[in-house]
């Protein structure tokens, strides 16, 4: 097996290119700009160690790993447009910099371009390989659609969060691995296994980008500290706060989402300190991180070979950026 960062290297090789055309220029220029800022590329890389997990690297597993790429930046962009993002990885956002027309055609054509490296692999993958992104594709959708539902209500149930946040950010971290998984040659109980250890890995994650959000440093972060808040978003902390503070600060906290600016940001964070919101944020992190790793204990595979799994699960959930 091969660690996360030689892997990464492999792939960046071999992804760093134009993508798209030149006319019209606007328009390719817009879905090149994103893939040019970089970021981690933890999805694509997945998919190339799920292959590893169960045989040698296919040439199958880049074409899969590509369109996971373009598709995760696809939904980036809409994403941005629809939460206002100015800045995306400590950057202008697509929809800033071209334009929210532009930028929305500029996903459409990258999803195009991530189901063109799609039909080009084997065709004994080629079924069930589809058939997990489509379903994958339209749950990322459908946790974005509740994201912004979640924005216009008052309250949220934490089952309703972990359920949109499975969706929106998770299944496609699941879904990389199984894929890579697929091409690998893995059983059905081991592909669901490694699909458990991503969904749970997701979830971990996401609960470290809202402590984030509310507590990271933004150089390191890349991101508008307080964006959360500013955008009304029911993140695990806001419902934390809710279910644990005094009918008074329920009331405050009701209060401020009907305000803007720094205020907002700064009134809300004290009464996240005051319910204790951070360190219960971290116990959280680690009980679905817990859950992850022991999905992974139960794939049959040695020991390890799930030994470069275990190393980027624990970065993840080191990052503070």
């Amino acid at each position: 097996m091969h660690a996360f960062q030689e892997l990464s290297e492999k792939f960046d090789a071999q992804f760093n290119k134009r993508h798209f055309p030149h006319s019209p220029k606007n328009l390719y220029d817009a879905s090149q700009y994103i893939l040019q800022i970089g970021g981690k590329r933890v999805r694509p890389v997945t998919v190339l160690m799920g292959n590893e997990l169960f045989s040698d690297l296919i040439p199958d597993a880049y074409s899969v790993a590509n369109a996971i790429e373009l598709f995760h930046n696809f939904s980036l962009i809409h994403d941005d447009i629809m939460d206002k993002a100015p800045l995306r990885r400590g950057v202008p956002t697509v929809h800033m910099s071209f334009g929210e027309s532009t930028a929305l055609l500029a996903g459409d054509v990258m999803l195009v371009a991530a189901y063109e490296y799609l039909n080009s692999i084997d065709p004994i993958y080629m079924r069930p390989i589809i058939s997990l992104f489509n379903r994958t594709a339209k749950e990322v959708c459908e946790g974005q659609q509740l994201d912004m539902d979640f924005e216009k209500r008052d309250t949220v149930r934490m089952e309703e969060y972990v359920e949109m946040i499975t969706l929106k950010t998770s299944v496609l971290l699941a879904a990389s691995i199984q894929m890579g998984a697929i091409l690998g040659g893995a059983g059905g109980g081991n592909q669901q296994h490694l699909y458990a250890f991503g969904k749970n890995l997701g979830i971990a994650f996401q609960v470290q980008d809202d402590y984030l959000d509310c507590y990271g440093d933004p150089e390191k972060f890349g991101k508008q500290v307080g964006g959360d808040i500013l955008a009304n978003k029911k993140t695990f902390l806001f419902i934390h706060a809710m279910e644990s503070a005094t009918e008074a600060q329920k009331n405050e906290m009701q209060e401020l989402l009907k305000i803007s600016g720094s205020a907002k940001v700064q009134r809300t964070l004290a009464l996240y300190d005051a319910c204790g919101c951070a360190a219960w944020a971290k116990d959280l992190k680690e009980t679905y991180f817990k859950k992850a790793m022991e999905s992974l204990e139960e794939v049959a595979v040695l020991s390890s070979r799930k030994t470069e799994l275990e190393k980027l699960a624990r970065f993840l959930m080191q990052r503070d950026s």
